[in-house]
C-alpha cells in the first residue's frame, strides 16, 4: 500500500506533531525541559510502540530507527525556544494533537493491516495508535485523559472515523497517498469540529446525575 519510505515519512509525521502537542502542556504545566522532552516522547511514541508490540513489530521502530527518537526531541527544542504566548498554548496544543490524531490513525491502521491483521482488527489499532500517546501524556501530566472525559469534545471519534475509512479504501483498493491523505484530514477535521462546536458523546440513557464531574452518588 505505502512504500517504506512513505510509511516512514508519515510515521515521523504524526511523531513529530504529537510531540509538540505534549511538549507544549508541558510548558503550559510549568515543567521544565526535560520534562518537555518526557511528554514529548510519551506523546509521540507511545502510541506507535503499543501498535508495534502488539502486531509483532519487534524490536519496535522507535528503538531501532534514530528519527524515531530525533522526532520528539526536535518538537521539544522547537516548542522551548518558539512556544506560543500562554493564553494560545493550549489551543495550540489541541491542534496539534488532532493533526497527531489524524495522522496516526491512518499509519496505525495500514501498518496492522500490513503485518496480516484483519480489517476490523487494523481499524481498532489504528485507532489505539492514534489515542495511546496522548493518553500516557495526560495521565504524566496529571490530568483526566480527554479519552475519558465526558466534559471533553468528542476524541476517540474522529479517530474511529479516520480508521474506519482506512479500512474501507483498503478493502476497496483504493488506499494511496492521496486518499490516506484525505482520512487523515478527515480526522482532523471532525476533531477541529469538535473542539469548535462542544460535540460531545452521550452519557448513559436516562442518566438523573446533575453533578459536573462523576464522583459520588446521584442528584
Amino acid at each position: 500500500m505505502f512504500t517504506p519510505s512513505v510509511q516512514h515519512g508519515l510515521d515521523l509525521a504524526g511523531i513529530f506533531v504529537f510531540a509538540i502537542s505534549g511538549a507544549l502542556l508541558a510548558v503550559r504545566k510549568n515543567f521544565d525541559v526535560v520534562g518537555m522532552a518526557l511528554l514529548a516522547c510519551v506523546t509521540g511514541l507511545g502510541g506507535g510502540l503499543f501498535r508495534d508490540l502488539v502486531i509483532g513489530a519487534v524490536p519496535p521502530a522507535a528503538f531501532t530507527d534514530l528519527g524515531y527518537l530525533l522526532a520528539p526531541l526536535a518538537a521539544t527544542v522547537l516548542v522551548f525556544f518558539l512556544h506560543p504566548q500562554v493564553e494560545r498554548i493550549n489551543r495550540a496544543v489541541m491542534v496539534f494533537d488532532a493533526a497527531g490524531l489524524g495522522l496516526f490513525c491512518v499509519t496505525g491502521t495500514v501498518k496492522a493491516y500490513a503485518y496480516g491483521l484483519g480489517l476490523t482488527a487494523s481499524a481498532v489499532l489504528g485507532l489505539a495508535t492514534a489515542v495511546g500517546g496522548g493518553v500516557v501524556r495526560d495521565v504524566l501530566a496529571n490530568e483526566v485523559p480527554s479519552l475519558l472525559r465526558w466534559d471533553r469534545e468528542v476524541y476517540a471519534v474522529p479517530a474511529m472515523v479516520g480508521a474506519a475509512a482506512v479500512a474501507l479504501l483498503i478493502h476497496a483498493g483504493r488506499l494511496n497517498g492521496a486518499t490516506s491523505g484525505a482520512a487523515a484530514a478527515l480526522a482532523f477535521a471532525l476533531r477541529l469540529l469538535a473542539l469548535r462546536y462542544n460535540w460531545r458523546a452521550p452519557r448513559a440513557w436516562h442518566r438523573r446525575s446533575r453533578r459536573r464531574e462523576d464522583g459520588g452518588g446521584e442528584a
